[in-house]
């Protein structure tokens, strides 16, 4: 077909040739923009930063009252006793928590029944309760004997002896600390795969080899934790033995703070601190304990603060190196 005259067609135009981009190597990646992440951590930095600042310049916490208190020797005699108290209680209570686990996992209905029962009550009955009844045992009963039951008794003792301020401290705090160990370690027990109890059987071992080398070592990973929770509760519940005359660090500053009323807000900032002290050093041996009964179920073992630091040095140090090189 021949074209009008006078008229012409434009060829088209080639398309035009595509720039050269630059290689996937050299282009930038650009992170994820999230602008309600930054204003809640700017936000939060300011109420920690107001916080800090009314704590610090308040005058009514007397710090320089505080650092006076901070370290005196008869503050240092209460955090004795609150450590040794706590001490005896976490390790009488966990080993009687183990014998409670163990009876309430057992074919014996009668060990099952009691078990059960003393769980129960102990759980039930508030710890200042314990406490003042053991303290004032020696009025309901002045002496405790052995022997047959409804007969003649064996020997005999006076209770008021043997039942010191630090003893009667120790079994209350024991007795109830046991209850709630008992259903962590129960917990724990029964958190291991019925096929490791099965295999244990399949090989003939006996029942204490079993629990004791398969069954148990299992369960503390279980365990740890929990039982951590309990023991930061049990050093706190410690300030209770004051009500039975024995003079621990909470008891100590109460009583300090009796005879120097103006120093009452300072005392118990220093027993604030020390307990915030003591359970961060439980949560730094827990930490490693947990790592220490993760070997074997998990890939890799979780790492250590101080290994975290050098990872986040290393990655620092790299992105710099890659932010000056573009």
């Amino acid at each position: 077909m021949s074209e009008p005259p006078g008229l012409t067609v434009a060829a088209p135009e080639a398309p035009p040739a595509d720039k050269p981009s630059k290689p996937l190597t050299a282009q930038r990646v650009l992170p994820l923009r999230r602008p309600g992440r930054w204003i809640a951590t700017a936000v939060v930095l300011i109420l920690v930063a107001q916080f800090v600042h009314g704590l610090t310049t308040n005058p009514f916490y007397q710090w320089d009252r505080f650092g006076y208190w901070f370290l005196r020797p008869n503050i240092l005699d209460g955090l004795l006793i609150t450590l040794e108290v706590a001490a005896y209680s976490a390790v009488l209570g966990l080993l009687g928590g183990i014998l409670l686990a163990l009876a309430r996992l057992s074919k014996s209905p009668v060990l099952r029944a009691v078990s059960w029962t003393y769980v129960w009550a102990l759980r039930s009955i508030p710890l200042i309760v314990v406490l003042l009844f053991l303290y004032n045992f020696s009025a309901l009963y002045k002496t405790l004997s052995v022997g047959v039951p409804f007969g003649p008794a064996f020997f005999s003792f006076d209770e008021s002896k043997l039942a010191t301020d630090m003893a009667v401290a120790v079994i209350g705090l024991s007795l109830n600390e046991a209850a709630y160990a008992a259903e962590v370690v129960r917990g724990g027990i029964l958190s291991v795969d019925q096929g490791q109890h099965e295999a244990a059987a399949a090989l003939g071992l006996p029942k204490t080899y079993q629990f004791t080398r398969i069954v148990f070592p299992q369960a503390l990973r279980s365990i740890t934790p929990n039982y951590v929770n309990q023991l930061i509760g049990l050093i706190k519940s410690t300030s209770l033995v004051f009500y039975v005359s024995l003079l621990d660090l909470f008891g100590t500053a109460q009583s300090m703070g009796s005879t120097y009323p103006g120093d009452i807000v300072p005392l118990l900032l220093v027993a604030t601190v020390w307990y915030l002290i003591l359970t961060s050093v439980v949560s730094v041996i827990q930490f490693y304990v947990e790592r220490y009964f993760a070997r074997g179920a998990t890939r890799s073992l979780p790492p250590t603060p101080l290994q975290k630091l050098r990872t986040g040095l290393t990655d620092l140090r790299a992105r710099i190196r890659r932010e000056a090189a573009v």
